[in-house]
């Protein structure tokens, strides 16, 4: 049974629909575009995640009898709007950057065009998939960045909701995470998933060479056993005395991980276990897996830090209108003029200006309406940066389900190659590349 999405939805949503069905404008052809006016916390760069999720949930976003009597019992909106929801489909089109690009302030990163009444309930389910998952793959991309070759896990589930858990897994394994811990991400996107014991394992049993032949015996030698329920020297001594010099690796939770790792290393090869592979969990984020960088490790596992945006557990993006036919049928350019909440007024065509295959500005044409920007090569040269999601509210399923998540990290990956050097900075600083725009009359 399909479950509906549309009271995922503020309630000022629906009394502006109200309002516009009574005042003539419902149906007046409107451009909202979600974006992000800045980078949260200093980061150089922000990653795109969550519009494959976001088209699935719209195609769910109808009002069935249930939702519509529960805005008619509690009086949200009055009869007319209640027929008109009723028969709500989005019929208008969505296009936007790519999950995996790269986005910089400003950057038109979706574009929602139809009715005033179609796209405007759609605000809040946009903003709370796309900020979520958009927060999640920008820490986990700086993660990636740090850990270099060295794979990285997602295990952070139990610090999350548990819907929020599984977007979060999706989210960084779309910016670089290798593998996730979280079952139904597994089941749903198509994600590798990992995970053997923890220390609640060798807590139930008499010794700890007890729960480590357990455990060989169920999963094999190639297991990775985790060593630091005790002391960590005995318990790699047990490990490789149990599972033999073969063992596929160990795990280490707690302690000053350099220099752990470092012990673990050298007491391992004096054992004969060259190859066992040595796994760290502990409370990581980019900065830690960055001191980790000259440490003989092989692999992380990130928790908390990266399903919360490694502190920023929101990319602070809005959904705004940005252009709407005037009474006489021409395209006007709209923009909030607040102190510090400005918008870029008009609708926009975005391009990645490169050099030499290297980032060096986000180019953003902007005009009124429509037809200056049909031909916008004429204009700017660069990487385009939108597709179309939906047109004429059907939607493209190739950005879907796990082949569109495959997809989305194949794109990351390749776009995070055209990043200049600077961006890969961990530290505070301005975006990497500026963000022009370019009025076209």
């Amino acid at each position: 049974m399909t479950t509906s999405t549309a009271l995922l939805t503020d309630r000022y949503e629906l009394t502006m629909l109200a309002a516009a069905l009574r005042d003539g404008t419902a149906s007046r052809p409107s451009v909202f575009e979600l974006f992000s006016r800045r980078l949260s916390g200093g980061r150089r760069f922000g990653v795109v995640a969550g519009t494959g999720r976001l088209l699935s949930l719209i195609r769910d976003f109808r009002f069935g009898d249930d939702e519509l009597r529960f805005l008619r019992d509690n009086d949200i909106v009055d009869a007319d709007s209640l027929t008109s929801l009723e028969k709500y489909r989005f019929t208008g089109s969505i296009k936007g950057y790519r999950e995996g690009e790269l986005y910089f302030p400003g950057s038109p990163i979706l574009t929602v065009e139809g009715s005033f009444a179609d796209a405007v309930v759609l605000e809040t389910l946009a903003l709370s998939v796309l900020n979520h998952d958009s927060a999640v793959a920008t820490a986990a991309s700086r993660m990636s960045i740090a850990a270099g070759e060295r794979p990285l896990a997602e295990m952070g589930s139990r610090r999350a909701a548990e819907q929020s858990a599984v977007a979060a897994a999706r989210a960084a394994y779309i910016a670089g995470f290798k593998a996730t811990s979280n079952l139904e991400a597994g089941r749903r996107w198509g994600i590798p998933t990992m995970g053997t014991a923890a220390h609640s394992w060798t807590l139930l049993h008499d010794t700890e060479e007890q729960a480590f032949q357990a455990q060989i015996d169920s999963l094999g030698p190639g297991t990775t056993l985790l060593v630091d329920t005790y002391d960590i020297r005995t318990g790699v001594e047990t490990a490789i005395r149990v599972a033999g010099t073969g063992l596929g690796g160990v795990r280490i939770d707690s302690g000053d991980l350099p220099i752990v790792a470092a012990e673990v290393r050298a007491q391992l090869d004096e054992l004969g276990a060259t190859g066992t592979r040595i796994t760290v969990t502990s409370d990581l984020d980019e900065y830690a897996i960055a001191a980790l960088a000259a440490s003989p490790v092989d692999s992380y596992g990130v928790g908390t830090s990266v399903v919360t945006g490694s502190g920023y557990p929101t990319a602070s993006m809005v959904y705004k209108l940005v252009a709407r036919q005037d009474s006489d049928g021409s395209w006007v350019g709209v923009a909030k003029a607040s102190t510090d909440k400005a918008s870029h007024g008009g609708r926009k065509a975005a391009f990645r200006t490169l050099e030499d295959g290297v980032a060096t500005a986000e180019t953003i044409l902007v005009a009124d309406g429509f037809e200056q920007l049909d031909a916008p090569a004429e204009h700017v040269e660069g990487r385009p940066l939108q597709v179309t999601f939906m047109d004429a509210g059907d939607i493209d399923e190739s950005y879907e389900g796990a082949a569109g998540t495959a997809s989305a990290r194949a794109h990351h990956l390749r776009v995070r190659e055209e990043l200049p050097v600077r961006a890969l900075a961990l530290s505070k600083s301005d975006p990497a590349i500026p963000t022009v725009y370019t009025e076209i009359a």
